[in-house]
């Protein structure tokens, strides 16, 4: 079944693309409507949709404000703008906006079929198993791991493709949990390094007194505790790569030697003398605004223009939500040999789930929340039940609901609560009541006709 949510303030309109829609023998839909820009948005998040075709011009907003909405919220869900206008720069604009098709008014009943058949068919895989096919992977060419399709996230591995052959230093800037590791590795391997040892550190997980000798190495009796020589991180990279994992939580007075390094390839150990020529290349990640903390006086001005050479900043999760299909296939794949389980997909009231939620920490938080899934999933499908609350304001049904139940009643339900807690907010008085609910009054009153029988007070109210 195929949820087509139609906004259009003309119940004319909406009635003929109701007709139409319910007359298509393929596929089965069902049709939900709203007359603005509001009651859309409150049907959108209180259901799963899978089309939505909306009218240009709305009376409290526009259908390019409903695109620019459900696309933030699901890319994956189709959005067709209708116009009464039907000049090429009208649709253009349309189009640019962001929309997957547009219809011009008056509405053909074969353009409506058409455009509904080609979403569905471009969508049934996806919308329907959420099985993304295996050659998903391969949108991202350059590296294991690195899973997307996004144009955000091409865009950055493009140009990390084109550095990686380079020595020039690389900044990789981004929120905790998006991948700036996985995307200095990818550097490495693609470069004239690739045979030469990748060595990892986290300064912000190091204690202020350990960091230099973890990156430069100590001499034995350099301080308490040093019984031995030690290497460090530099000189195991040498010939290679060393990534320095949150770069501005580097002491202040370890900045100058980080600079000499960069700058000459030389590093001493603590507590010698002697120095020791290296080379090394350098790629730092950082979550932190690096110019802010230059601004502070937390982190050296010098040092900052030496390692801003490339700076590549990756995009949070939450602003490519179009490679979120591919990662929970991918970790459903990761997941299921490691804990040997046979999960095959996820429902696609599961995946609507994911695909609302904004991932505070980002691929890693997804990750997580896949493993879990994989390993309490009862079946080969994750459901919805399988998945974390996920603190992204709609309710998830399996908290309130219990099956079997009846749809349409459970739906009615819904609208008299939202209806009678509007009435019961304005006194009764339904102009005030439709207002708050964001649709006319004359949708109001012909729901209330619909929901109630001819005897309720509600019927009655003030107008």
């Amino acid at each position: 079944m195929m949820h087509i949510l139609v906004v259009d303030d003309d119940p004319l309109q909406l009635e003929q693309m109701s007709r139409i829609l319910q007359h298509m023998q393929y596929p089965p839909v069902e049709i939900f409507t709203a007359d603005s820009y509001g009651s859309a948005l409150r049907i959108f998040n209180a259901i799963v949709v899978d089309l939505v075709i909306t009218d240009l011009r709305l009376p409290d907003g526009s259908g390019l404000d409903i695109l620019k909405e459900v696309k933030k919220t699901n890319p994956m869900v189709p959005v067709i703008v209708m116009t009464a206008f039907s000049s090429a720069q009208e649709a253009v604009e349309i189009l640019k906006a962001g929309a997957d098709d547009y219809l011009i008014k008056p509405t053909k009943a074969q353009d409506i079929e058409k455009i509904v058949l080609r979403s569905y068919e471009k969508n049934m895989l996806i919308r329907e198993s959420f099985l993304p096919p295996l050659e998903g992977k391969t949108t991202s060419p350059f590296a294991e791991g690195i899973i997307y399709k996004s144009e955000s996230m091409a865009f950055v591995m493009q140009i990390a493709a084109r550095c990686a052959e380079s020595d020039a230093t690389v900044v990789v800037s981004g929120e905790s949990g998006t991948g700036k590791e996985l995307v200095a590795r990818f550097i490495h391997e693609r470069s004239l390094r690739k045979h030469k040892p990748f060595v990892a550190v986290n300064i912000s997980a190091l204690p202020e007194s350990l960091a230099e000798s973890e990156l430069f190495g100590h001499k034995r009796g350099a301080f308490t505790g040093a019984d031995t020589d030690r290497i460090g991180r530099f000189e195991l990279a040498d010939g290679g790569t060393l990534f320095i994992d949150e770069i501005g939580d580097v002491p202040i007075h370890l900045q100058v030697k980080l600079l000499r390094v960069l700058q000459f390839g030389i590093i001493e150990r603590v507590g010698e003398n002697t120095p020791r020529k290296l080379d090394v290349r350098v790629i730092a990640a950082t979550n932190k605004n690096l110019p802010q903390l230059v601004e502070q006086g937390l982190f050296r001005k010098d040092l900052f223009y030496r390692i801003n050479v490339i700076t590549l900043d990756l995009p949070p999760l939450r602003e490519r939500k179009e490679d979120i299909p591919l990662l929970v296939q991918h970790f459903i794949e990761k997941f299921n040999q490691r804990n040997h389980r046979m999960v095959q997909g996820v429902s696609r009231e599961a995946m609507e789930h994911l695909m609302r939620y904004d991932y505070p920490g980002n691929v890693r938080e997804l990750e997580n929340i896949i493993e879990r899934a994989v390993v309490l999933s009862r079946g080969d499908i994750i459901l919805e039940r399988d998945l974390p609350p996920l603190p992204f304001g709609r309710p998830s049904s399996t908290n309130t609901l219990s099956f079997p139940l009846d749809y349409r009643e459970v739906l009615g339900s819904f609208e008299r609560t939202l209806i009678e807690r509007a009435l019961q907010e304005t006194k009764g008085n339904k102009s005030a009541a439709a207002r708050l609910l964001g649709i006319s009054e004359r949708h109001l009153r012909s729901r209330l006709e619909r929901l109630y029988p001819k005897d309720s007070p509600l019927l009655k109210v003030t107008q």
